[in-house]
């Protein structure tokens, strides 16, 4: 868990934390022999979708000028878009050949741990640059955002492939814990 930074830096990292212990959580919940499971032919399977959101992680920071992984993508350089699609194709790639689930969960790790790195360490300025990404004009903290929301889009992907394949989601239900916070905060209110 993230030390709570003030300001936005530390409202988005609380949300990255929660997406992460989440997706780690479904990406250990699957049995070895499920990565290859897909809910239909044109469907990623499961281990193409945990790679799709971690090569996602390290192409949004390439995006923005984070060379977070040059030994899967060798040295990129050049504009925006010739990078970026350099950095899909190499993806797509990735998406078919890493499918162990020890490989696949240590590529998602090395990713989270790359955005969480390069999103803390960046100054706000630089979070508040302005390029074309993604085909518009647009801040590095909106990449950011963009990766935090792929995120959660296919965490609930895989939400749906375990309720697929008859398993629950790998934590607990949220409003028994959450009633139990509730009223642990009125209690402390009270006194």
């Amino acid at each position: 868990m993230s030390t709570r930074l003030p300001g936005f830096k530390g409202e988005y990292l609380w949300e990255f934390d929660i997406a992460e212990r989440q997706l780690l959580a479904l990406a250990e919940a699957f049995p070895p022999e499920t990565y290859g499971w897909r809910s239909a032919g044109t469907a990623r399977s499961v281990s193409e979708v945990l790679v799709h959101v971690a090569a996602g992680n390290l192409t949004l920071l390439g995006i923005v000028g984070v060379e977070a992984a040059p030994d899967l993508y060798g040295k990129l350089e050049g504009e925006i878009v010739p990078r970026m699609m350099a950095m899909i194709a190499k993806n797509d790639c990735l998406e078919k050949s890493k499918t162990d689930k020890a490989a696949v969960i240590a590529l998602l790790r090395r990713s989270l741990d790359a955005v969480r790195t390069a999103f803390t360490q960046a100054p706000d300025f630089e979070l508040d640059r302005q390029d074309v990404f993604l085909g518009e004009r647009t801040t590095v903290r909106r990449v950011y955002m963009r990766g935090l929301t792929h995120m959660h889009e296919h965490m609930g992907q895989l939400i749906a492939y375990t309720r697929a394949m008859g398993m629950p989601a790998p934590w607990p239900d949220w409003r028994e814990s959450g009633r139990k916070i509730i009223e642990s905060g009125e209690a402390t209110l009270r006194k």
